[in-house]
Protein backbone atom coordinates (compact mmCIF):
# COMPACT_ATOMS: atom_id res chain seq x y z
CA UNK A 1 0.00 0.00 0.00
CA UNK A 2 2.84 2.40 0.79
CA UNK A 3 4.44 1.81 -2.62
CA UNK A 4 1.10 2.38 -4.37
CA UNK A 5 0.57 5.62 -2.44
CA UNK A 6 4.04 6.82 -3.40
CA UNK A 7 3.34 5.94 -7.02
CA UNK A 8 0.09 7.93 -7.01
CA UNK A 9 2.02 10.94 -5.67
CA UNK A 10 4.59 10.57 -8.46
CA UNK A 11 1.78 10.31 -11.05
CA UNK A 12 0.21 13.49 -9.68
CA UNK A 13 3.53 15.36 -9.85
CA UNK A 14 4.11 14.00 -13.38
CA UNK A 15 0.68 15.28 -14.44
CA UNK A 16 1.24 18.72 -12.92
CA UNK A 17 4.69 19.04 -14.51
CA UNK A 18 3.56 18.04 -18.00
CA UNK A 19 0.56 20.39 -17.97
CA UNK A 20 2.97 23.29 -18.47
CA UNK A 21 4.13 22.10 -21.89
CA UNK A 22 1.74 19.36 -23.05
CA UNK A 23 -1.40 20.18 -24.96
CA UNK A 24 -3.24 17.27 -23.36
CA UNK A 25 -2.66 15.29 -20.17
CA UNK A 26 -4.63 12.17 -19.34
CA UNK A 27 -5.11 9.18 -17.13
CA UNK A 28 -4.70 5.66 -18.51
CA UNK A 29 -5.79 2.24 -17.30
CA UNK A 30 -6.17 -1.17 -18.84
CA UNK A 31 -5.69 -4.91 -18.78
CA UNK A 32 -2.66 -6.87 -19.96
CA UNK A 33 -1.54 -10.43 -20.59
CA UNK A 34 2.14 -11.04 -19.93
CA UNK A 35 4.70 -13.79 -20.34
CA UNK A 36 8.45 -14.32 -20.10
CA UNK A 37 11.01 -15.74 -22.50
CA UNK A 38 13.41 -17.94 -20.52
CA UNK A 39 16.26 -19.68 -22.35
CA UNK A 40 19.97 -20.42 -22.40
CA UNK A 41 22.47 -21.75 -24.94
CA UNK A 42 20.99 -25.25 -24.68
CA UNK A 43 17.21 -24.83 -24.65
CA UNK A 44 14.17 -22.58 -24.38
CA UNK A 45 12.28 -23.33 -21.17
CA UNK A 46 9.29 -21.03 -21.60
CA UNK A 47 7.62 -22.69 -24.59
CA UNK A 48 4.87 -24.11 -22.35
CA UNK A 49 4.35 -20.97 -20.28
CA UNK A 50 0.89 -19.40 -20.21
CA UNK A 51 0.13 -15.71 -20.22
CA UNK A 52 -0.68 -14.13 -16.87
CA UNK A 53 -3.53 -11.59 -16.68
CA UNK A 54 -2.82 -8.26 -15.02
CA UNK A 55 -3.40 -4.53 -15.21
CA UNK A 56 -1.85 -1.11 -15.77
CA UNK A 57 -2.72 2.36 -14.46
CA UNK A 58 -1.04 5.74 -14.64
CA UNK A 59 -0.70 9.04 -16.47
CA UNK A 60 0.10 9.99 -20.05
CA UNK A 61 0.55 13.25 -21.96
CA UNK A 62 0.33 14.20 -25.61
CA UNK A 63 2.80 16.72 -27.04
CA UNK A 64 2.10 17.79 -30.65
CA UNK A 65 5.03 17.83 -33.06
CA UNK A 66 2.93 18.44 -36.19
CA UNK A 67 -0.73 18.14 -37.17
CA UNK A 68 -0.48 14.34 -37.25
CA UNK A 69 2.66 13.46 -35.25
CA UNK A 70 2.69 13.49 -31.45
CA UNK A 71 5.13 12.58 -28.69
CA UNK A 72 3.29 10.60 -25.99
CA UNK A 73 5.32 9.82 -22.85
CA UNK A 74 3.74 8.16 -19.85
CA UNK A 75 4.24 6.88 -16.32
CA UNK A 76 2.52 3.56 -15.65
CA UNK A 77 2.23 1.12 -12.76
CA UNK A 78 1.94 -2.30 -14.40
CA UNK A 79 2.10 -6.02 -13.72
CA UNK A 80 4.29 -8.58 -15.50
CA UNK A 81 4.96 -12.30 -15.14
CA UNK A 82 3.84 -15.72 -16.35
CA UNK A 83 1.96 -18.91 -15.39
CA UNK A 84 3.08 -22.51 -15.85
CA UNK A 85 1.53 -25.91 -15.22
CA UNK A 86 2.66 -29.42 -16.10
CA UNK A 87 2.27 -33.07 -15.10
CA UNK A 88 4.95 -35.73 -15.08
CA UNK A 89 4.81 -39.40 -14.18
CA UNK A 90 7.92 -40.76 -12.45
CA UNK A 91 8.04 -44.37 -11.28
CA UNK A 92 4.26 -44.55 -11.59
CA UNK A 93 3.65 -41.41 -9.54
CA UNK A 94 2.04 -38.44 -11.30
CA UNK A 95 3.25 -35.07 -10.06
CA UNK A 96 1.34 -31.89 -10.94
CA UNK A 97 3.32 -28.65 -10.87
CA UNK A 98 1.83 -25.17 -10.96
CA UNK A 99 3.94 -22.02 -10.89
CA UNK A 100 3.03 -18.35 -11.08
CA UNK A 101 5.39 -15.39 -11.17
CA UNK A 102 3.86 -11.95 -10.68
CA UNK A 103 5.89 -8.74 -10.63
CA UNK A 104 5.05 -5.05 -10.30
CA UNK A 105 6.85 -2.40 -12.35
CA UNK A 106 6.86 1.30 -13.01
CA UNK A 107 7.14 1.66 -16.78
CA UNK A 108 7.99 4.87 -18.64
CA UNK A 109 6.86 4.56 -22.29
CA UNK A 110 8.22 7.14 -24.76
CA UNK A 111 5.98 6.68 -27.76
CA UNK A 112 5.69 8.60 -31.01
CA UNK A 113 2.15 8.59 -32.38
CA UNK A 114 0.70 9.29 -35.82
CA UNK A 115 -3.03 10.08 -35.77
CA UNK A 116 -5.29 10.56 -38.81
CA UNK A 117 -8.86 11.81 -38.89
CA UNK A 118 -11.51 9.37 -40.10
CA UNK A 119 -14.88 11.04 -39.87
CA UNK A 120 -15.46 12.20 -36.31
CA UNK A 121 -12.74 9.90 -34.96
CA UNK A 122 -8.99 9.49 -35.27
CA UNK A 123 -7.10 6.31 -36.06
CA UNK A 124 -3.59 6.17 -34.65
CA UNK A 125 -0.47 4.04 -34.65
CA UNK A 126 2.27 4.38 -32.03
CA UNK A 127 5.73 3.00 -31.35
CA UNK A 128 8.68 3.78 -29.14
CA UNK A 129 10.99 2.59 -26.37
CA UNK A 130 10.09 2.02 -22.75
CA UNK A 131 12.07 1.76 -19.54
CA UNK A 132 10.82 -0.14 -16.51
CA UNK A 133 11.89 -0.49 -12.88
CA UNK A 134 10.93 -3.59 -10.90
CA UNK A 135 9.30 -2.80 -7.56
CA UNK A 136 8.19 -6.08 -6.01
CA UNK A 137 6.85 -9.51 -6.87
CA UNK A 138 6.09 -13.03 -5.75
CA UNK A 139 6.77 -16.52 -7.04
CA UNK A 140 4.19 -19.18 -6.15
CA UNK A 141 4.90 -22.89 -6.64
CA UNK A 142 2.49 -25.73 -5.91
CA UNK A 143 3.23 -29.46 -6.26
CA UNK A 144 0.65 -32.21 -5.75
CA UNK A 145 0.61 -35.96 -6.18
CA UNK A 146 3.78 -36.85 -4.32
CA UNK A 147 2.13 -37.62 -1.00
CA UNK A 148 4.11 -34.65 0.32
CA UNK A 149 2.20 -31.82 -1.34
CA UNK A 150 3.84 -28.40 -1.21
CA UNK A 151 2.49 -24.89 -1.67
CA UNK A 152 5.16 -22.19 -1.38
CA UNK A 153 5.19 -18.43 -1.92
CA UNK A 154 8.46 -16.50 -2.08
CA UNK A 155 9.19 -12.81 -2.55
CA UNK A 156 11.08 -11.92 -5.72
CA UNK A 157 14.65 -10.90 -4.94
CA UNK A 158 15.95 -8.07 -7.12
CA UNK A 159 19.61 -7.62 -7.96
CA UNK A 160 22.55 -8.96 -9.94
CA UNK A 161 23.77 -11.65 -7.53
CA UNK A 162 23.57 -14.90 -9.49
CA UNK A 163 23.18 -16.99 -6.34
CA UNK A 164 20.88 -14.80 -4.25
CA UNK A 165 18.69 -12.80 -6.66
CA UNK A 166 15.96 -13.69 -9.16
CA UNK A 167 15.69 -10.70 -11.52
CA UNK A 168 17.49 -7.45 -12.24
CA UNK A 169 15.31 -4.41 -11.60
CA UNK A 170 16.00 -2.57 -14.88
CA UNK A 171 13.80 -3.52 -17.82
CA UNK A 172 13.61 -1.88 -21.24
CA UNK A 173 12.31 -2.63 -24.69
CA UNK A 174 10.04 -1.39 -27.45
CA UNK A 175 6.30 -0.93 -27.59
CA UNK A 176 3.97 -0.81 -30.59
CA UNK A 177 0.27 -0.09 -30.62
CA UNK A 178 -2.75 1.16 -32.51
CA UNK A 179 -6.23 2.35 -31.69
CA UNK A 180 -8.96 4.91 -32.06
CA UNK A 181 -9.57 8.32 -30.49
CA UNK A 182 -13.00 9.85 -29.96
CA UNK A 183 -12.41 13.39 -28.72
CA UNK A 184 -10.93 12.96 -25.22
CA UNK A 185 -11.27 9.16 -25.19
CA UNK A 186 -8.48 6.92 -26.48
CA UNK A 187 -8.85 3.14 -26.82
CA UNK A 188 -5.85 1.12 -27.96
CA UNK A 189 -4.14 -2.23 -28.27
CA UNK A 190 -0.43 -2.56 -27.55
CA UNK A 191 2.42 -5.07 -27.48
CA UNK A 192 5.56 -4.68 -25.35
CA UNK A 193 8.71 -6.53 -26.35
CA UNK A 194 11.27 -6.63 -23.56
CA UNK A 195 14.86 -6.43 -24.79
CA UNK A 196 16.65 -6.33 -21.43
CA UNK A 197 18.03 -9.55 -19.99
CA UNK A 198 16.62 -9.36 -16.46
CA UNK A 199 18.13 -12.69 -15.38
CA UNK A 200 20.51 -12.33 -12.44
CA UNK A 201 22.28 -15.48 -13.65
CA UNK A 202 23.76 -14.91 -17.11
CA UNK A 203 26.28 -17.75 -17.50
CA UNK A 204 25.81 -20.15 -20.42
CA UNK A 205 23.60 -17.63 -22.20
CA UNK A 206 20.88 -17.58 -19.53
CA UNK A 207 18.27 -15.03 -20.61
CA UNK A 208 14.95 -13.82 -19.20
CA UNK A 209 12.91 -11.21 -21.06
CA UNK A 210 9.43 -9.80 -20.47
CA UNK A 211 6.63 -9.93 -23.05
CA UNK A 212 3.17 -8.39 -22.86
CA UNK A 213 0.10 -7.33 -24.80
CA UNK A 214 -2.98 -5.54 -23.64
CA UNK A 215 -5.88 -3.15 -24.02
CA UNK A 216 -5.76 0.37 -22.61
CA UNK A 217 -8.25 3.21 -22.20
CA UNK A 218 -7.13 6.81 -21.69
CA UNK A 219 -9.06 9.98 -20.95
CA UNK A 220 -7.37 13.26 -21.86
CA UNK A 221 -7.85 16.71 -20.35
CA UNK A 222 -7.08 19.85 -22.32
CA UNK A 223 -7.38 21.01 -25.89
CA UNK A 224 -8.12 18.38 -28.50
Amino acid sequence: MKKLTNLLIVVLLFTMATESFAQRVGIKAGANMTNMLIKDDEDTYSDDFKMKPGFLVGAVCEIPISDVIFFEPGLLFTTKGYKYSDSETIFGVTVDVEQSVGTYYVDIPLNFKAAFEVGDAKIYGAAGPFVGIGLSGKMKTKMTGTGLDTDETEDIKWGSDAEEDDFKRLDYGVSIGAGVELSALQIGLFYNLGLANISSYTDEGATIQNRGLGLSVAWFFGDN
